[in-house]
């Protein structure tokens, strides 16, 4: 990784551009980079697999726009489908690392697997993603929030750091 970025603003101001005049988009990466980073963090996450989990935060739903053009939705296995195709031109362009690429894109293709996660990096995607997506997606709804939080405590949250906020924010 020595050409590669040292953090990861390009990529961030990148997307910002992708997503130019989407702000509920931008503001779910945003809040999905923010949560991911503190999970790995507090995790005591290697810096090289919190670098690659940052940086996949960052383009987790990029697959949304295209989902919505050409399949008219944004379900999740649409996403993880195109995502990768809009994710690696912009990190090559950005000058990262091919071994980081690949291992975002595998993240990006994967992260709305929710039953078979094996790996620390997934793991702590989908925990940012889904504490994003529970505030999101509850509309205001307090009960249905705690409801939604309980289940996923149980069938989805691993780290420890990640049912803390989950609980703070929800539960």
């Amino acid at each position: 990784m020595a050409d590669a970025p040292k953090d990861h603003v390009a990529l961030e101001l990148a997307m910002f551009e992708y997503d130019r005049l989407d702000p509920k988009r931008i503001q779910h990466f945003v809040k999905v980079h923010a949560l991911a980073r503190t999970i790995a963090l507090a995790e005591g996450m290697d810096p090289d697999q919190r670098y690659v989990v940052e940086a996949a935060a960052l383009v987790h739903d990029i697959g949304i726009h295209e989902s919505e053009r050409i399949y008219g939705d944004s379900v999740g296995t649409h996403q993880e489908e195109l995502g990768p195709k809009e994710a690696r031109p912009m990190m090559e362009r950005l000058g990262y690392a091919p071994e980081v690429i690949d291992r975002v894109c595998w993240l990006v293709a994967h992260h709305h697997h929710y039953n078979d996660i094996h790996d620390d990096d997934l793991q702590v995607l989908i925990e940012a993603d889904m504490l994003v997506n529970v505030y999101e997606d509850s509309e205001g709804d307090v009960d249905a929030r705690r409801r939604i939080a309980e289940s996923l405590r149980e069938r989805v949250f691993r780290t420890k750091t990640g049912i803390k906020l989950l609980e703070a924010q929800f539960i």
